[in-house]
């Protein structure tokens, strides 16, 4: 059996392969049918220390779908690709982050 690659791992979904499009789409539309309010967020070195990472705009109050969170990450992905970008997910109930996941890792580095 072979071990992963020694490296950094960071939040949910980290362990995976880097997630296609689609995937990234499906997981967006769980946060959208959960509720949730979608938000992109980047970091360029994210240490364990570093809680707080860079709101690409304003949270997605107004989404509906998740063609318009991914395109939004493209949108990130194309303006910072030295930067690990992850889509989060609001709580309106709970005034909190309740989920994130990492969609993009730069060098292309595997998840």
């Amino acid at each position: 059996m072979k071990t992963l690659p020694k490296e950094r791992r960071y939040e949910t979904l980290s362990y995976l392969p880097p997630l296609t499009d689609q995937q990234i789409v499906r997981q967006v539309q769980y946060v959208l049918d959960q509720g949730m309010i979608p938000g992109v967020e980047f970091e360029e070195n994210p240490l364990p220390e570093t809680h707080f990472w860079t709101m690409w705009k304003l949270p997605l109050f107004g989404a509906s779908s998740a063609q318009e969170v991914l395109a939004e990450v493209r949108e990130c992905r194309s303006e910072y690709p030295n930067a690990y970008i992850r889509v989060i997910g609001f709580d309106n109930i709970k005034q909190c982050q309740t989920m994130s996941f990492i969609v993009h890792k730069p060098n292309n580095r595997a998840f």
